[in-house]
């Protein structure tokens, strides 16, 4: 008898796991938002809703008058003068300063070289300043050699133009 309450026990305890299984199955059914439509009706549900709310949204706006308007832009536009002066300014001074640096690095090592007027230091000036000049020398040389590039570059493109124009009339 003992086996016979046992095994009504287990099934009924499987019935029972089988019934809660259900509940929870028609439960998540109930929960899901039932699918009314077409795909496109309901794309223009959405679309309709999201405009609805976006005027709503619009008319919460707290607009700006017409003088705070100008007075903003003007205090954006000075602020954009002053930041592009400042600008400017950096500009023209390191500019300046990097121009003075070319110019400047042979009598930069005289300077140093004046100031400690030993016999070793004076060669020592020397041979920078004369690397300095070397230096200097071997700039100028690449800029004309770069210069002398362009010129071959806009020759060459003068002909090909040259030859493609004279294609076109003889065509």
């Amino acid at each position: 008898m003992a086996e016979n309450t046992d095994k009504e026990a287990l099934k009924s305890a499987k019935e029972a796991e089988k019934a809660a299984k259900k509940a929870k199955q028609e439960r998540i059914k109930q929960s899901k938002p039932k699918k009314d439509g077409s795909a496109f009706s309901r794309a223009g549900k959405t679309v309709r809703k999201f405009f609805k709310d976006f005027t709503g949204t619009c008319k919460k706006i707290v607009w700006p008058s017409g003088k705070q308007v100008v007075k903003n832009s003007l205090v954006v536009l000075a602020t954009i003068i002053v930041i592009g002066a400042v600008v400017a300014l950096f500009d023209f001074g390191l500019t300046k300063i990097f121009d003075l640096g070319e110019q400047g690095v042979v009598s930069l090592a005289e300077y140093v070289g004046d100031k400690d007027a030993t016999e070793t230091d004076a060669a020592e000036t020397d041979d920078t300043a004369d690397a300095a000049a070397d230096l200097l020398a071997g700039l100028e040389a690449q800029d004309e050699t770069a210069d002398e590039a362009d010129e071959t570059a806009d020759e060459a493109a003068d002909a090909a133009a040259d030859e493609t124009a004279d294609e076109a009339n003889e065509g």
